[in-house]
């Protein structure tokens, strides 16, 4: 993951260096390109100045692999307090509440 990081660094400054890729099936997501309207919601209240962007990326699909292109989400944050906040809220498994007895 940490040259995954570099290489869109690399490839895109603009993002910062506090930034999170998200996973296909994150929950936070809506599509490829778009966050639920909690995980909006979220950022909005509590970092608004968050950025969402489709960036590309060379990934080896195993190590030793062939890298090829892939298109990856990624969410900048101008601060990495936010981006912890975030991963904590959003990339975690739900926890499930239990029935009151």
């Amino acid at each position: 993951m940490i040259d995954i990081i570099k290489q869109l660094q690399e490839a895109n400054p603009a993002l910062g260096t506090t930034i999170i890729v998200l996973r296909a099936d994150s929950r936070a997501l809506d599509g490829t390109d778009r966050l639920t309207p909690e995980a909006q919601a979220w950022i909005d209240a509590n970092a608004p100045d968050a950025r969402l962007s489709q960036e590309t990326v060379l990934l080896a699909p195993y190590p030793g692999g062939t890298p090829s292109e892939r298109r990856v989400t990624v969410l900048a944050f101008s601060d990495s307090r936010q981006l912890a906040a975030f991963a904590t809220a959003w990339t975690a498994d739900p926890i499930e509440e239990e029935d009151a007895a």
